[in-house]
């Protein structure tokens, strides 16, 4: 598994906050989304992978 590029956006499919699937880009940082279906704003960050225990 190799890490996304830079230049692409990893995209959510649910809200956290609501679940809802009505998500759009929010910003001009990557990561950051918005969604329309309960007003709310989230950035999503990718940290790593984890190694096996």
């Amino acid at each position: 598994m190799s890490e996304p590029d830079a230049g692409q956006r990893a995209v959510p499919y649910y809200c956290p906050f609501c679940a809802g699937e009505d998500l759009w880009p929010a910003g001009e940082t990557h990561g950051q989304w918005e969604c329309r279906s309960c007003a709310r704003a989230f950035a999503l960050r990718f940290l790593g992978l984890v190694g096996a225990r």
